[in-house]
């Protein structure tokens, strides 16, 4: 088994060993619900969550900051401090370490925050460098956007395209592979660049500092589709969306293609998911314009029914989804090429 501990496992093993009940734990560990809320008065919360990179190789150190700061702008709060944990191979050459800390560097600098701590280590009998990164940051507490907060009524907003994250790793981790099935550098070079639209700090605190959000998550493992299901599994609700509406660079579509997978269930960190009120669906579009950010209307939000998901495929055909676990493309393409 290769991604995330599917819910019957987190459930029966992880949740229901937590210790003892902190009563100034707003939100804990919970399914949909990335990030932790801790009270700490004054009306302020404590926003944590940690992640670990696992699926990329060449843009290790990047999405080590990125991914995890995306966890927590959708709360509303902003991301400040970052510790993280290195995992590197035994014969770790120095250049692969300067290659990794001056990625996270960069990230760190542009989204403009500081790594406090961590822990480095050479592992033994590991493949690849692996890193395990937590973030944190604090915002008001009568502020906080949850990920469950969506209602039936309320219109799906997605921000920029489809798979970015996904494409990025794809077009450096896999390119060997992709310009034997035809595809030309242009386009590969074109893929690599989406890594800069990584994050959506930016987009997640405009509009969350105008408090129009129900609900904000950032869609990684599964893609689209996985973001789109947790946020209906931890509201309780029905998200209906329209395959038509979603946005897919010509970049992604033809990668997607070269390697047989779905680009809607390809990890896709730089894309926001949100829901907002249907009265409020102008002034949100209207926010992220001002921020230089693309968005779409992609669905809307239902009471539940049998399907925690129901997706309108171009050409009439249905699809729907009932299980909160969307297993992701690039894992499984992983598990293809390790053989």
């Amino acid at each position: 088994m290769i991604g995330k501990l599917p819910p019957n496992l987190m459930k029966k093993y992880i949740y229901a060993r937590l210790g003892i009940k902190d009563p100034n734990v707003i939100v804990g560990p919970q399914i949909g619900e990335d990030s932790a809320v801790i009270d700490i008065g004054n009306d302020k919360v404590l926003v944590v969550h940690s992640d670990g990179i696992t699926g990329a190789i060449e843009l290790l150190g990047w999405l080590a900051i990125h991914i995890v700061s995306n966890d927590i702008a959708v709360t509303g709060a902003k991301p400040r401090w970052y510790l993280s944990t290195f995992y590197l191979p035994e014969n770790a050459s120095e250049e692969v370490i300067d290659e990794i800390t001056s990625q996270m560097d960069a990230a760190a600098k542009e989204i403009g925050v500081m790594i406090v701590g961590g822990h480095t280590e050479f592992t033994p009998r590991l493949g690849r460098p692996l890193i395990a990164t937590v973030a944190i940051g604090i915002t008001n507490k009568s502020n906080f956007v949850r990920t469950e907060g969506t209602r039936p009524g309320d219109r799906v907003i997605m921000t920029k395209v489809a798979a970015i994250e996904g494409t990025a790793i794809l077009s450096t981790d896999f390119r060997e592979i992709l310009l034997k099935r035809g595809i030309k550098e242009e386009i590969l070079e074109s893929a690599k660049r989406f890594i800069k639209d990584v994050s959506v700090v930016k987009e997640a605190l405009a509009l969350a500092e105008r408090r129009i959000t129900t609900s904000m998550h950032d869609p990684t493992e599964g893609g689209i589709l996985g973001g789109l299901s947790e946020i209906a599994y931890a509201s309780k609700t029905t998200l209906e969306v329209w395959e038509d509406k979603i946005p897919i660079a010509l970049e992604t579509s033809m990668i997607c293609e070269a390697l047989g997978i779905d680009p809607l269930r390809l990890i896709s960190s730089g894309s926001l998911v949100a829901t907002v009120p249907d009265d409020k669906v102008n002034e949100a579009l209207g926010v992220l314009r001002s921020v230089n950010v693309k968005a779409e209307v992609i669905g809307e939000v239902k009471r539940r029914v049998d399907n925690i998901l129901v997706i309108l495929h171009r050409k009439g055909r249905t699809e729907k989804i009932s299980d909160v676990y969307v297993p992701d493309e690039l894992i499984r393409l992983w598990k293809i090429h390790a053989r």
